[in-house]
């Protein structure tokens, strides 16, 4: 993924005021404009000004990018195309105004994995509207969480940590943070919103505050993983194993310990399938997912010579076996 370097785009510094940004943006779209423009890029360009304003002019978006810019390099990167963002790299930051606020399809692949998922999946959410009286609902802000895949099969309360940003006096950036408590249901799924109702900005004139949407992220793991409601897990075996068939037992990550049939001639990448052992039903009227066992092949390295002689001897067994034919 292409790390998006929106200061150069608009020509200003890193620690550019909010004034500066504003003044750069205007004159390089008087100058790209697809209306006015003359040069044949000029709609591309144009398009690349627009993704920048939108970010470095957003107090809160533009702090979500330093961020994520600041972790990206010290990792290491050389150059914008070896930008490898960390695990985590778009969660924790909270935004103003409901999902739904980005053009989908407007802009990068980079702005869409920041920004732009969480609106895609809640466009027509709560807004901040009017209401008798001049009262005004406040707006609702949204985030993004990673738990863990133990959490989402059993639930917890968990305290997480949101940064957020505004502008000072003098239009820098100033980070903000808060932490909340959070029930998380069992049986969330990856990409499912947490509404924490009044947890967004104040209203106006009497009016209730708005709600804080978390869009749910299960965290990466090298064990398993979650498709919708199922759940795949790697289940390692022993070369004997997997051709003569047997019981072992496996803990999953449901925190669950079954023993666990592995059919003899089983090939890597085979999966075995356990019913109703996937993330569990969130309500009554939802069915549980269930969990995949995909078997890898766990090779011992010959040490002894008796274990190097075994190994000569499978192979001297299966006379013109070609594993690659």
């Amino acid at each position: 993924m292409q790390f998006q370097d929106y200061y150069a785009i608009l020509g200003v510094p890193k620690d550019a005021s909010a004034d500066a940004i504003k003044k750069a943006y205007r004159k390089l779209a008087r100058q790209y404009h697809p209306d006015v423009s003359q040069a044949p890029d000029a709609s591309a360009r144009m398009a690349e000004i627009n993704e920048a304003n939108d970010v470095l002019g957003d107090a809160e978006k533009r702090a979500a990018y330093d961020a994520v810019g600041a972790q990206a390099w010290a990792q290491g990167a050389r150059s914008q195309d070896d930008v490898r963002p960390p695990p985590g790299w778009n969660s924790g930051f909270e935004f103003t105004g409901a999902p739904g606020d980005e053009r989908a399809g407007d802009h990068s692949a980079f702005f869409e994995e920041l920004f732009g998922r969480a609106a895609r999946a809640q466009r027509g959410s709560g807004r901040s509207g009017g209401g008798g009286g001049g009262a005004m609902r406040g707006s609702d802000h949204h985030a993004r969480i990673e738990i863990d895949l133990a959490d989402a099969y059993s639930g917890a309360e968990r305290a997480i940590t949101l940064r957020g940003a505004h502008l000072d006096a003098q239009g820098q950036v100033v980070g903000d943070e808060r932490t909340l408590q959070v029930k998380i249901p069992a049986g969330v799924r990856d990409g499912q919103m947490i509404r924490l109702a009044g947890q967004g900005s104040p209203g106006l004139g009497g009016g209730p505050a708005g709600d804080l949407l978390l869009e749910v992220q299960l965290r990466s793991d090298a064990r398993w993983r979650a498709e919708g409601a199922d759940v795949i897990q790697r289940l390692f075996a022993s070369p004997w194993e997997l051709a003569l068939g047997a019981e072992v037992t496996v803990t999953t990550p449901g925190g669950s310990t079954l023993t666990v049939t592995i059919p003899a001639g089983s090939n890597v990448g085979r999966k075995l399938r356990l019913k109703g052992r996937g993330l569990p039903a969130p309500s009554a009227s939802s069915v549980a997912g269930d969990l995949y066992l995909e078997l890898a092949a766990a090779i011992p390295s010959p040490v002894t010579d008796t274990q190097r002689t075994a190994w000569r001897t499978l192979a001297d067994a299966y006379p013109g076996f070609n594993p690659r034919a």
